[in-house]
């Protein structure tokens, strides 16, 4: 904001300037008053223009029903299952150790959000505050936690290692969302079982594909051809980026394995 600023620590009432010649009808403290009640209005509507609030998004959306119960349970069961992936999860375990060699330190506290959100979503994340969002009324057991965390912190390691334009290259788009379903367990034999979806050959690859389009049809106003060319474009390469797993972690014994060998692998470095 610009201007001048009412509520500065001097009022320019007298120095060098000259002194400023009040009506007689009135008084200083009237004066006073009038600023004080400024300054108020001032501030207020400093509050309103940019107080954060992208950064709560809770705080902006629209009542959905819940009582207030209701979404302190959720958030209260979101929190205790985000702490046990943070500290036992493989795939996590390694990704954050990753980020942290990268020079993106997560913390808890900072880089996570439980809120409610629309049905259709479990998480999402948010390159404009790097937060990641879990959608405390749609994640309702721990192995899906599991695969949530993990498919965003695939994010926020791409977000960390490389300049991805999330907003205005839909193809940098669609390779974190495929490195995303490979990697983060979302295409298990396992999973892809629960949602009734068998294959053999290639399904791996199949799903991969298929989630990578859902997930940037569901975030970017862009037709189903645009998406499925960005995916087709970029797929053969980001597929076969593994980092930082250095293989496709199909079981939280590979993913135990892979973050072992990275410990080792930063241990080695580390001497050289």
């Amino acid at each position: 904001m610009t201007g001048h600023n009412f509520c500065a620590p001097h009022f320019g009432m007298g120095g060098g300037g000259g002194r400023v010649k009040l009506p007689p009808t009135i008084k200083l403290t009237h004066i006073f008053f009038i600023l004080f009640i400024m300054c108020v209005m001032e501030a207020n509507k400093t509050e309103d223009e940019d107080h954060g609030y992208h950064l709560f998004p809770e705080r902006h959306r629209e009542g959905k029903g819940l009582s207030r119960a209701s979404v302190f349970t959720h958030k209260k069961r979101c929190q205790v299952m985000l702490h046990w992936v943070l500290e036992r999860n493989p795939y996590a375990k390694l990704l954050m150790d990753a980020m942290k060699q990268s020079g993106c330190t997560v913390y808890k506290d900072r880089h996570f959000s439980c809120e409610e959100c629309d049905s259709s979503v479990s998480g999402g994340f948010d390159a404009a505050t790097s937060e990641i969002v879990l959608c405390q009324n749609n994640i309702l057991d721990q192995s899906h936690m599991n695969r949530v965390v993990t498919h965003e912190l695939i994010h926020a390691f791409d977000h960390c290692r490389a300049h991805v334009d999330w907003f205005n290259n839909v193809r940098h788009l669609a390779c974190s969302e495929i490195r995303a379903a490979n990697l983060s367990g979302d295409c298990t034999m396992g999973n892809e079982m629960k949602r009734f979806k068998f294959g053999f050959k290639e399904h791996h690859k199949v799903c991969v594909r298929d989630r990578a389009l859902r997930s940037i049809l569901a975030v970017r106003q862009v037709s189903r051809e645009t998406a499925e060319k960005a995916v087709n474009d970029v797929f053969d390469t980001c597929f076969n980026d593994h980092e930082p797993f250095g293989r496709i972690p199909h079981s939280k014994n590979d993913a135990t394995f892979a973050y072992r060998n990275f410990q080792n692998r930063d241990r080695y470095y580390g001497n050289l």
